[in-house]
């Protein structure tokens, strides 16, 4: 995997309404043309409800572990 940051993950899911799982996150992503690695960060996030973005970034940070 290549290093994605926040600000790319953040980008990637503009627009998002909350709350969100981890496959409409996936599908929002992609709607936005995200970078492959931003979809695979995404896909190794826990399967759970994301109430906001800062939920969301302590996914992405479970996914790198």
């Amino acid at each position: 995997m290549g290093f994605t940051n926040t600000a790319v993950i953040a980008q990637s899911l503009h627009g998002i309404a909350f709350p969100a799982d981890r496959t409409k996150l996936i599908e929002h992503a992609r709607r936005n043309q995200a970078d492959q690695d931003v979809v695979d960060v995404l896909q190794r996030m826990p399967d759970t409800r994301y109430t906001s973005m800062a939920d969301v970034f302590k996914g992405v940070g479970e996914a790198k572990e």
